[in-house]
């Protein structure tokens, strides 16, 4: 049974930027300033802090404490969240059971990186054995084989791939805050010819590692209506899994954590996927937005590259898609990258959606990804429905 007590009070976010010569520190306080300034509430009023881990800074264990020193917050709860694009929305979730439990009052949760100005991250575990020797050294390359392995067992469609791609970089042109590399349209033309960089995967298939960082300021209903906020989104069901068919040993890659927490969150929330407003999914890659389409129940199993197809995804459509461009299109601020999409569905929730605002805005489903293990689907898959 789906909760209202709990409330995104605000939101900021800073733009994408490729090469920025500026730190996760840096970015983060901007974030943290234009939230203040959004909100007029005073710092010292925040009580809870929950931080995305960085990959510029992947070498401090320290992290979200000198986060706490960076930005001069004295937090009675602190989270450090290590799901990659899941810590966002986990990071929300997270912070509204701390103030259920009393923990803290006013939570921020912060996404902030730089990983194209500095990378410092080294994945480790089966990595040196298993992924390194043959080569499979990035994420287009196993979202390459991800990909691939669909194709095989599936109907994949280029076109629809390359409608997912146009229509969020029409979308991104009105975002003031995607990269501005980004801003000029894409045609199928263009995506057909796009160099294929990871068999069948293509370069306008995927994301660019910029710079960002977002932030939203998580608190009661009450103590919202207390410090005179009156634009809220209601986080309404959550869900995440981890390591999906975690006990099998070469499990179908084609079955993600979605598969699992999709039909669950929407019950949570009293939804069919039918009624879902807009869709703010995780999108390092298009054939991730494809599987979600089918998890979440927008279509059967094989059949999303024909609901793409036959669906208008524009803002002014059944199901606007990624309204802010999406990662694919504003550019991934690395570990940031999840509360990219969160920050639009707010966005679009408080009805500031500007040029790609969605009619009748009452609802959204956001996604999350993270980690991208070796021989198995991504590692975790989160989900939250918001109400406005």
């Amino acid at each position: 049974m789906k909760q209202k007590d709990i409330v995104i009070a605000g939101y900021a976010e800073t733009p994408v930027l490729y090469k920025s010569g500026r730190s996760a520190y840096d970015f983060a306080g901007e974030a943290l300033d234009s939230l203040l300034e959004r909100t007029g509430i005073d710092k010292d009023l925040i009580d809870g802090l929950s931080v995305t881990t960085a990959l510029s800074e992947a070498s401090n264990p320290f992290y979200a404490v000198y986060m706490c020193e960076a930005l001069g917050l004295t937090p009675t709860w602190l989270n450090l969240g290590g799901m990659g694009g899941c810590s966002a929305t986990g990071g929300v979730a997270r912070a509204m059971s701390a103030i259920r439990d009393g923990s803290c009052e006013i939570a921020l949760v912060l996404s902030a990186d730089a990983p194209s100005t500095d990378w410092r991250a080294n994945y480790g575990a089966f990595r040196g054995e298993f992924q390194d020797p043959p080569g499979v050294q990035g994420p287009p390359a196993t979202f390459g084989l991800l990909m691939s392995r669909y194709a095989h067992q599936y109907d994949l469609k280029p076109e629809a791939l390359g409608k997912i791609a146009i229509t969020q970089r029409e979308h991104a042109l009105h975002n003031p805050n995607a990269l501005s590399k980004f801003k000029k349209p894409l045609s199928m033309d263009d995506y057909l010819a796009s160099r294929v960089i990871a068999d069948p995967l293509r370069l306008l298939d995927s994301v660019m590692f910029c710079d960002g960082a977002n932030a939203f300021l998580v608190m009661s209903e009450k103590r919202a209506e207390q410090l005179g906020l009156t634009r809220v989104a209601y986080p309404v069901a959550y869900a995440e899994v981890t390591n999906v068919n975690g006990n099998q040993s070469t499990p179908d890659i084609t079955e993600s954590g979605f598969d699992r927490i999709g039909p669950a969150l929407l019950r949570k929330a009293g939804l069919t996927p039918s009624e879902i407003r807009m869709f703010q999914p995780y999108d390092d890659f298009t054939i991730a937005i494809l599987m979600q389409l089918e998890a979440f129940g927008f279509c059967a199993k094989g059949e999303a590259s024909d609901f793409v197809l036959r669906t208008d995804l524009s803002h002014r459509g059944a199901l606007p898609l990624n309204t802010g461009g999406g990662q694919i299109s504003a550019g991934q601020p690395g570990l940031a990258s999840g509360g990219l999409n969160l920050a639009e569905a707010v966005r679009q929730l408080f009805g500031e959606g500007g040029a790609t605002q969605v009619d009748d805005a009452r609802n959204a489903l956001v996604t999350g990804i993270g980690v991208i293990p070796y021989a198995r689907n991504w590692g975790t898959s989160s989900a939250m429905i918001l109400e406005a």
